[in-house]
């Protein structure tokens, strides 16, 4: 006789064959059913990238492909994969086709750790894009090819909030607070990821309109809550899982959701810069005659 193992106490009725739980019964091995129902079922966690591409498909798809009379466990098919893979973001190395936004300038705050920054990430201060700064008025230009979705104050829906913006937007309308709200321009750039170019003084660019790599879309400025004039630069893929959290003290005042889809560094996929060439040291320059030595030395050199 085989003996059926439970985690837990069963009362002593028989268990019948058409019981929900399926039996895998090995002669001579214990075999453990079923879950404890005394424990709590875990929430849904987001997979890392490298895990997420052998995460099971959408039972909707299954369903259609079988629909479609496509047997995945048919003669000629291959049964090691069935379903297409799961959408997740690109790989950052995989990225190309980005110039800088603005030429020449200065990054006054990088990507990464700051105590300027709006964000959270393992419970410090973050900033989740790149600032780039030369001078009020100086032109912004579309960092890759795509296709505007958002121009001017209302781009929150196009910019990676995990929530509802109904108390956001609620807030902004009793107070009238949209005038204070940053330009921002939003991009989708083709490869699975969106450009994100905040605090411009005008736009001139529209939703729906088709950019190219280095095209004018707006000017530098300070709108929104910014010391200067300058460009920040956001790049963030709406199929990534990762979050960032807002400073609960802004989502608190705001009313913003309180989590974003995760921002990558820029500085990944922009081009690296040629320093500029440096003045030759002393020792560099090789002997001086006197003449023109005295002639440096009239001259103020």
């Amino acid at each position: 006789m085989c003996r059926v193992w439970y985690k837990r106490a069963v009362r002593s009725h028989l268990v019948r064959g058409g019981a929900a739980l399926a039996l895998a019964i090995l002669v001579g091995v214990l075999v453990p059913i079923g879950r404890d129902r005394s424990m709590p079922v875990p929430a849904a966690v987001a997979l890392p990238v490298e895990e997420a591409r052998a995460a099971p498909a959408d039972p909707a798809q299954v369903a259609q492909q079988a629909a479609a009379g496509i047997d995945a466990n048919g003669p000629g098919q291959d049964r090691s994969v069935a379903l297409p893979p799961v959408r997740i973001a690109p790989l950052v190395s995989q990225l190309t086709g980005y110039v800088w936004p603005i030429g020449n300038g200065r990054i006054t705050q990088p990507f990464g750790f700051s105590p300027f920054g709006t964000l959270m990430v393992a419970g410090r201060l973050f900033h989740d894009g790149l600032d780039i700064a030369t001078f009020c008025g100086d032109r912004i230009r579309a960092a890759h090819d795509g296709v505007v979705l958002a121009a001017g104050r209302r781009s929150d829906p196009e910019l990676g909030w995990l929530g509802s913006l109904d108390a956001y937007h609620r807030r902004l309308d009793k107070k009238q607070l949209w005038g204070g709200l940053a330009i921002i321009v939003v991009t989708d750039d083709g490869n699975g990821y969106r450009s994100v170019y905040a605090h411009l003084g005008r736009t001139i660019v529209r939703p729906g309109q088709t950019i190219r790599a280095g095209q004018l879309i707006g000017y530098e400025g300070a709108t929104g809550f910014a010391s200067g004039c300058h460009l920040h630069f956001g790049l963030f893929s709406p199929l990534e899982s990762a979050t960032m959290q807002l400073d609960p003290k802004i989502a608190r005042k705001t009313h913003l959701p309180s989590f974003e889809i995760a921002r990558i560094d820029p500085l990944l996929v922009l081009p690296a810069r040629v320093a500029p060439p440096q003045a030759p040291s002393p020792d560099q320059t090789g002997p001086v005659s006197p003449s023109r030595g005295r002639a440096a030395r009239s001259a103020g050199a």
